[in-house]
């Protein structure tokens, strides 16, 4: 599938109802009948959401990897280590990695992500779950070079659309080595830098979300170009 061969039409008001009431229902017992309305509504939509993109950020020169074939979350949760046994999810969402890695080898955590929940609609993206070195590597620019931190992470048009950067997970304290008193001490107690802004159900149910996607993940061009560029 590519955004060639997929017209994104926009969701219907009813895949907002269905998510609802899977989560009244979250058994095989009334899901299974009602599959092929879950691929309709939703699993259908959201492929063609994230194949439209394709052509959107190659014009923008976004090095986002938007294949529906890998960036659409399964329905299914994997319940093997998690006492809430519930089958299925009560979201659709998608992972689109940022691929253009300045300092060659694998990237790890760097993306954009699609989230799709009544009353949770949100867009954002980010470095998740930080490897090691690059967290050390973004703590140390924050205390050396904070300038340069902030150019990216205070850029106007970043802040006005996500509201500035904020960490999936942080800590209570500035960790050990790093001045507790520092003007950016936020900063220094992220474990992961992420970002992200909620979507009314309007947006959502647009036939021009991809556009206003494309529009905020090029707004935060800077943020994914600075992450990416984090040495380790």
């Amino acid at each position: 599938m590519s955004s060639r061969t997929a017209t994104f039409t926009g969701f219907q008001p009813e895949a907002i109802e269905f998510l609802i009431n899977l989560a009244l229902n979250n058994d095989r017992g009334w899901f299974q009948p009602r599959k092929g309305e879950f691929e309709r509504l939703l699993k259908e939509p959201m492929e063609s959401l994230v194949a439209s993109l394709v052509d959107r950020f190659r014009e923008r020169g976004l090095p986002l990897e938007a294949d529906p074939r890998r960036a659409v979350f399964r329905i299914y949760r994997d319940t093997r280590f998690s006492k809430d046994k519930s089958p299925y999810k009560t979201n659709v969402g998608a992972s689109i990695p940022w691929v253009e890695d300045p300092g060659g080898g694998e990237m790890h955590g760097l993306g954009a992500y699609l989230h799709f929940q009544p009353g949770e609609m949100f867009v954002g993206g980010g470095m998740y779950m930080m490897e090691r070195p690059r967290l050390e590597a973004f703590r140390r620019l924050v205390v050396d070079e904070p300038r340069r931190v902030l150019a990216a992470v205070e850029e106007p048009s970043f802040v006005k659309t996500f509201g500035g950067v904020h960490g999936h997970e942080t800590l209570k304290r500035v960790p050990p080595g790093y001045p507790a008193d520092h003007p950016q001490a936020e900063l220094l107690k992220m474990k992961d830098v992420t970002f992200g802004r909620h979507l009314d159900d309007d947006e959502f149910l647009s036939p021009d979300l991809p556009n206003m996607l494309v529009q905020d993940f090029a707004t935060a061009e800077p943020v994914f170009r600075f992450l990416a560029a984090l040495p380790r």
